[in-house]
């Protein structure tokens, strides 16, 4: 392992989320030629930092740190390597550090990040699932509305859909997605890269019921296939959805509302309406 010190500047170092071999050879060696770590918990990194046979002086940064403790870093990292992790996996994928990253470099500070471990793209790689298009959304909300609500704004989005979740929160995140979202793929990937790792398929419903019976341990990624194709409607029911709306307005506000209700050309509905009302 090279000895020698780092540059001044802030280093963005990925650890294992799991399986201590993910640790890479760059990372480990910027741990050890580093002069600080700034840390979500000093107890997780202290472990990590035992177990790699590194001793470094730790400093515990996270999303509730004053402005005070980030003047703090950004003034040691102007004239020290300081190495900035999260308890597991890409430090600033739903995890602290933005704040930190962005005022480094506004003030001129080297930044340097090195890639390794990501729950949310191990669980995409295995899932089979469509990864051209992803967007990961962090932790759905607590409480029933508010989740529902989120699944609703997001459930148009042509991509698949990514979310971290804890077991205890799992099946009613599930039922939720069932409800917003039905006849969409579900896979739940669990204690990757571990002894149990775990990617179950299947809908929302099926794998509320499975889990259900069987609670879930460890951290999860909830993963939601694309919405597919719409089917277009069957002629009978948009005459019918016309012949409603003509009863209530004139022709032109019919066809305006049929277009925007089925998603269909608005022009296409009008002469239709017009004929139907001949």
């Amino acid at each position: 392992m090279d000895t020698s010190p780092l540059a001044p500047g802030l280093y963005i170092v990925a650890t294992p989320i799991g399986n201590l071999g993910d640790m890479t050879r760059r990372a480990t060696d910027t741990l050890g030629r580093c002069d600080l770590v700034a840390c979500e918990d000093t107890r997780v990194t202290g472990k990590l930092l035992n177990l790699l046979g590194l001793h470094k002086p730790m400093r515990r940064y996270d999303d509730h740190a004053s402005d005070g403790a980030r003047e703090a870093l950004l003034a040691e990292m102007a004239v020290k390597a300081v190495a900035l992790v999260s308890d597991a996996g890409t430090p600033l994928i739903s995890d602290p550090g933005y704040r930190l990253v962005r005022e480094a470099r506004a003030r001129g500070i080297s930044v340097t990040s090195l890639p390794g471990a990501s729950a949310v793209v191990t669980a995409l790689s295995m899932a089979g699932l469509p990864t051209d298009r992803f967007l990961f959304a962090g932790f759905l909300p607590n409480k029933e509305k508010a989740r529902g609500d989120v699944l609703t704004e997001l459930s148009g989005v042509p991509a698949t859909l990514a979310f971290y979740e804890t077991g205890p929160r799992l099946v009613a995140s599930l039922e939720a997605i069932a409800e917003r979202l039905p006849g969409r793929e579900v896979a739940v990937a669990r204690e990757l890269t571990k002894l149990h790792e775990e990617c179950r398929s299947g809908s929302a419903a099926e794998l509320a019921a499975h889990y259900s019976a069987q609670p879930p341990k460890g951290e999860i990624v909830l993963l939601i296939a694309p919405p597919g194709e719409a089917e277009a409607p069957e002629d009978d029911v948009i005459d019918a959805e016309l012949r409603a709306a003509l009863a209530e307005m004139s022709t032109s506000q019919a066809a305006g509302k049929v277009a925007k209700a089925l998603g269909l050309d608005r022009k296409v509905l009008y002469a239709r309406a017009m004929a139907l009302k001949e």
